[in-house]
């Protein structure tokens, strides 16, 4: 039998594209890496350990890891860690069991300088209810020559007094944590917790969003019912895209809300984020897997008499997956882009278009737990593990029912537009093609607006390329959308005196079209913090074509200012300036904000000659920079229509100290979030020019002789990054000024004192009516 190959890695984890024969391996130090599997009961507090055969040649004859094994070269750690588990003790296992919780570097050289193990260690834990009958395991006896049970804190104290009969492990260094989090989850203190999550949605402000119907017709209002539904599997498909295990949690959660007053406050505050993490928190977990769904695996192991079968957790990162479920967990961006070197250009756009995902042929059909497998079709034939499947296949049963819904509300409706966009997005759901659908989205001329779809990548945390679904429904407001046409008329005024050098600004810019609504449902990817305005579509392809279209959600704005920014205003700026906060200087910026998605580089020219696009070339600190582009620039924009007397000089000082409190309100987001780190980097460059100032009470004003400048200094900065896609200037612009500073720290501790609401929670009994 052929000798086991590794991967051999560098000494900071990466592959080198070198793979040499195990023995070869250790022989040399070469840095490799290994899966640890921990199989922990819940119900007795035990770890099971299996002892080593006599034949290993490390560590041989002494008490071990549940199971472990090297990641042989190629595969994937997940798989690897299903395997070893299979392969070692006889038990089967799907994905959604393991939960990885770190990754350990084990240095150690044994067997007199022979054996050299520069190990990295992808260290995962099982939870099962109950202790599995030592008889049904199947052990390999290769490999181990028995097993037990071991309650961890008397491991743990085995390890700390170096007893012999176990391999040893530095239970005060690095591999510490696996015992902390286990005993974290054991000593759940139930009132404490309660209190944590009672805080934490204290941060939402509830609000009841409406609008009336009255100049909709009957078969509107019907037609109306059927689009609240599509957009009900708008949130079952977004749920998915977070996390492969989301559905199953979110199940769970629902069926045990009335258990206890703690089950009721997680199951709200999951529903405010979508997800166990919280959006608040820099996507901080506020669950555990202990909180999580548990499964019946009858065939996992051995049939044995009178036992019903082994009992697990499903499990769910500490850390939010930075891919979601776009990429295999465990896929980094040097895999990604050596299969993406093999591809042809068209399978190259698939890769990094919007709408796919990508996954393992290794992992594909081989894991029950995944019931979106099946919806898959025969996978092509490559040498590469990573393949792509569009969102019409991976999505196809919630795509089907959401394109029925839409195309019966298309018959319904009394809009020619409505009608066309109806009908085409129903149709682009089942082709893939979204092109002609975005652009009857952008000509929609409708009392009643409809936005859904794929369309935000801020979930792809490690490329930003993969759009997320979501819906806004809300009726027009015609008064208010008369009145800024001003701004897409403006569009190539702007761009043409824009402060950036000639050779990077678009020529193509067309009006924008802008309308405002009054919303009335959203679903999908508006977890957390609530939108307030969008500018769609992100397809590079249509903005050079079309330009893009603006929807400003003014009863969502309008709660926003009432119940957040007026009270941030009243402890965060300076008694002089806190009368200049308004909310016509709120709404205003927010509409230049989005005006602003739409000018300065989209597709560029880089320094080869080759034509690319903003986001390919920034990837995951695209959507931060664009955030803050929209945002800074959108403010250099006001002042610009100002000088030209399109708007009125009043605004003048308004709109910067609006701004100044604007600031605080998006950074309590958090700095993981794009709008939140797009913020932080404005107030901190703008804070450091001078132009805004922190006094003694600890408030802060604006220095109208210097704000100006420092606008257009960042503009200009930002705008010359996106124009020359350099990634690193990003990186090291976000880097420094990214941060919560001391005076802002000082802020954001003065509100959380004073228990200002962070954002709304919304809710929508017009719309949940309709569909009853």
């Amino acid at each position: 039998m052929a000798e086991e190959h590794l991967d051999v890695l560098t000494k900071s984890g990466e592959k080198t594209g070198v793979t040499k024969p195990r023995g070869e391996v250790h022989r040399d130090g070469d840095y490799h890496r290994a899966v640890h599997v921990w199989i922990f009961v819940e119900t007795s507090q035990q770890l099971l350990l299996q002892l080593r055969s006599d034949d290993k040649d490390s560590w041989p004859g002494q008490w071990d890891i549940s199971s472990a094994g090297h990641i042989s070269a190629g595969d994937p750690s997940l798989i690897s860690a299903q395997r070893e588990l299979q392969e070692e003790l006889g038990v089967k296992l799907p994905k959604d069991a393991f939960e990885k919780i770190f990754v350990f570097l084990q240095e150690c050289v044994t067997n007199d300088g022979k054996f050299i193990n520069n190990e990295f260690n992808d260290v995962y834990l099982v939870t099962i209810l109950h202790p599995i009958p030592l008889e049904a395991f199947t052990l390999q006896k290769e490999e181990v020559s028995a097993v037990k049970y071991v309650p961890y804190e008397e491991y743990r104290n085995f390890l700390a007094k170096e007893d012999p009969a176990y391999v040893p492990y530095d239970v005060n260094g690095e591999y510490g944590k696996l015992f902390d989090i286990i005993r974290q989850r054991c000593q759940v203190n139930t009132e404490a917790r309660s209190l944590s999550l009672q805080k934490q949605l204290q941060r939402y402000s509830p609000v009841t969003l409406e609008a009336k119907l009255t100049e909709l017709s009957e078969a509107d209002q019907k037609a109306l019912g059927l689009i609240v539904k599509a957009a009900k599997v708008m949130d079952d498909i977004f749920y998915e895209q977070v996390w492969n295990s989301n559905p199953a949690l979110r199940d769970w959660l629902k069926d045990h809300a009335n258990a206890s007053e703690l089950d009721k406050l997680k199951w709200d505050y999951f529903m405010i984020n979508k997800s166990p993490w919280s959006s608040l928190d820099e996507n901080e977990a506020f669950l555990s897997t202990v909180d999580s769904a548990v499964k019946l695996l009858p065939g996992a192991t051995k049939a044995i008499a009178g036992w019903k079968g082994l009992e697990y957790r499903a499990a769910f990162p500490v850390t939010k997956p930075p891919g979601a479920n776009f990429y295999p967990p465990d896929m980094d961006k040097m895999e990604f882009t050596l299969w993406l070197n093999g591809l042809t250009e068209e399978q190259k756009h698939a890769a990094t278009g919007f709408f796919s995902v990508i996954k393992r042929r290794s992992e594909a059909n081989l894991d029950a737990s995944d019931h979106l497998a099946s919806s898959t079709k025969k996978l092509p034939d490559s040498n590469s593990d990573l393949y792509s499947i569009p969102y019409s296949e991976i999505y196809r049963p919630f795509l089907t029912k959401a394109s029925e819904l839409l195309h019966k509300a298309g018959d319904l409706v009394s809009s020619p537009s409505l009608k066309k966009l109806l009908h085409s997005k129903a149709e682009a759901f089942l082709s893939n093609e979204y092109y002609e659908s975005d652009i009857a989205w952008m000509d929609l001329d409708s009392k009643l607006d409809i936005t859904i779809g794929p369309y935000e990548t801020y979930e792809d945390e490690i490329f930003g390329y993969k759009a997320t679904f979501e819906t806004f429904i809300g009726i027009r407001d015609d008064k208010a959308t008369a009145d800024l046409k001003l701004f897409g008329d403006n569009l190539k005024l702007l761009e043409d005196n824009l402060p950036l050098d000639s050779v990077y600004k678009s020529t193509d810019v067309s009006a924008a079209p802008i309308r405002v609504i009054q919303l009335i449902y959203n679903s999908g990817d508006v977890k957390g913090p609530q939108t307030v305005a969008y500018n769609l579509p992100n397809d590079e392809k249509i903005v050079k074509d079309r330009g893009t279209s603006m929807v400003m959600l003014k009863n969502v704005q309008e709660a926003k200012f009432e119940h957040i920014l007026k009270p941030i205003a009243e402890i965060t700026i300076s008694k002089d300036q806190r009368g200049l906060v308004d909310f016509d200087s709120f709404f205003t910026h927010t509409i230049c904000h989005e005006c602003c998605h739409g000018i300065g580089p989209h597709t560029i020219t880089l320094p080869d000659g080759q034509t690319s696009t903003v986001r390919k070339e920034l990837q995951e600190v695209h959507s931060a920079m664009e955030e803050a582009k929209a945002d800074i620039v959108g403010l250099w924009a006001l002042k610009f229509l100002i000088t030209k007397g399109l708007l009125s000089k009043s605004m003048v000082e308004s709109m910067y100290v609006s701004f100044l409190a604007g600031c605080f309100r998006s950074i309590r987001f958090g700095l993981t979030e794009a709008h939140g780190k797009g913020q932080a980097l404005q107030f901190n460059y703008l804070y450091e020019k001078g132009a805004f100032v922190f006094h003694k009470d600890s408030t802060f004003s604006v220095d109208f002789a210097k704000i100006e400048g420092a606008v257009e200094s960042l503009s200009h900065e930002i705008l010359t990054i996106q124009g020359k896609g350099d990634k690193n200037g990003a990186t090291l612009l976000l880097n420094k000024y990214c941060t919560i500073t001391g005076p802002l720290k000082t802020a954001l501790e003065n509100l959380e004192r004073v228990k200002v609401p962070v954002d709304i929670s919304p809710t929508f009994p017009l719309a949940e009516a309709l569909m009853n």
